[in-house]
């Protein structure tokens, strides 16, 4: 059953090998279910998968083929907190290594277009310390980042 609020993503095509990879690389994720279109549409045909539900990250997902007419941008992004530096790493490899790109200050795209914040929380904590210097330096440091590097923020925000 689908949640009353539920993010829609488009896809052309895709969905359900979207909701798989994220269902393989986020904690708390899985694939729900997959519905087959009951006739044809302008995207596909009866049969195809026209809709799946999904969960990534505790978060209700449908994933919807509808063709090549939308694309994803950075509009709209999904944060991920991270703890660790090894955490980081292993959520922005596996977006960036699976057809993915890198971008700046902890951004990336998957391979279906849809941009994640891969953000540690000693970032946050270090650009929002109430020692504006720090906090200036640690903004200063992140904006010359693509994936973030814990231990370079922290440095920075020492001075």
């Amino acid at each position: 059953m689908i949640s009353k609020n539920t993010i829609c993503l488009w896809y052309d095509g895709t969905a359900l090998d979207a909701a798989t990879f994220y269902a393989e690389t986020f904690p708390d994720s899985a694939v729900n279910a997959v519905h087959h279109a009951p006739g044809d549409y302008p995207a596909g045909a009866q049969g195809d998968v026209l809709t799946v539900e999904f969960t990534v990250m505790g978060i209700p997902c449908l994933g919807l083929n509808g063709g090549p007419a939308f694309k994803h941008n950075e509009a709209f992004s999904f944060q991920v907190a991270t703890d660790t530096q090894a955490e980081t790493d292993r959520l922005w490899n596996a977006i960036v290594g699976n057809g993915g790109q890198e971008s700046a200050c902890g951004w990336c795209k998957d391979k279906w277009g849809l941009s994640w914040q891969i953000t540690p929380r000693a970032l946050t904590a270090a650009i929002t310390d109430t020692d504006r210097a720090a906090a200036k330096r640690a903004f200063e440091a992140m904006m010359e980042m693509g994936k973030i590097d814990i231990a370079a923020i922290e440095a920075a925000r020492r001075g």
